[in-house]
């Protein structure tokens, strides 16, 4: 069992890390876009020097050969996982992975944003499919360009277990614990929610980040994920 990755949204290097500043032991974190282009390079290898697990959140999308290109650049960073969006297609995809090489770092694809209801995806993509057909699908075709798995909704979580098979990743954002409220997401669960439902990573923000005690809150969603 993984430990919960912790979405780092702080809009400066400096917070992310007075926050990280606050536990003792080593976590997974997520650093996304926000952070990243504030802090660039150097502030994920400080992060990884004080011996924190990244998930670099940057959902490449891009023609094949330049995401190719950035791939390698992040490869030199040595974070656990990095993400691209399934959308870009089969050759991006397997492009991106080329450009990762032997590095480590595994590459998951984005499916459908959590925040992204049925609704908006068939009006604004103008996909006419169900959304869980479409997250299968999508992760389907990361699973044969070679991905280690995806980023889906809890919801998505076990018929993707299936569809692709249990070592296939599956990253689920959007996880509270019962008493926090959803914000911009619309596809929430709890930890143990998530659990039950095949998910084989989640990734928590503001209900451990915002918290008056975050450890303690950190502690109980870990608990609640591991089952204890």
């Amino acid at each position: 069992m993984t430990k919960p990755i912790i979405a780092l949204d702080f809009p400066t290097g400096e917070a992310a890390l007075q926050f990280l500043s606050q536990f003792t032991e080593p976590l997974f974190v997520k650093v996304g876009m926000e952070l990243f282009y504030e802090g660039g390079p150097a502030l994920v290898r400080e992060i990884r020097a004080l011996g924190h697990d990244i998930f670099l959140d940057l959902k490449l999308h891009d023609i094949p050969n330049t995401v190719e290109s950035a791939m390698r650049v992040i490869a030199k960073l040595s974070v656990e996982l990095t993400n691209v969006h399934a959308a870009g297609g089969l050759e991006m995809m397997r492009a991106a992975k080329r450009g990762l090489g032997d590095s480590g770092t595994k590459l998951i694809a984005v499916t459908q944003l959590t925040s992204t209801s049925a609704e908006e995806m068939q009006r604004d993509q103008l996909v006419s499919v169900s959304l869980e057909e479409s997250v299968v699908h999508y992760a389907k075709q990361a699973k044969a360009a070679g991905l280690d798995g995806v980023v889906c909704s809890v919801h998505e979580a076990g018929i993707i277990g299936e569809a692709c098979g249990e070592r296939f990743l599956r990253v689920t954002p959007g996880i509270r614990p019962a008493n926090v409220a959803a914000d911009d997401q619309k596809r929430v669960a709890t930890p143990s929610g998530a659990k039950m439902n095949g998910s084989t990573h989640i990734v928590v923000g503001r209900a451990i980040t915002r918290a008056t005690d975050a450890n303690g809150s950190y502690a109980q969603i870990l608990k609640e994920w591991s089952g204890q």
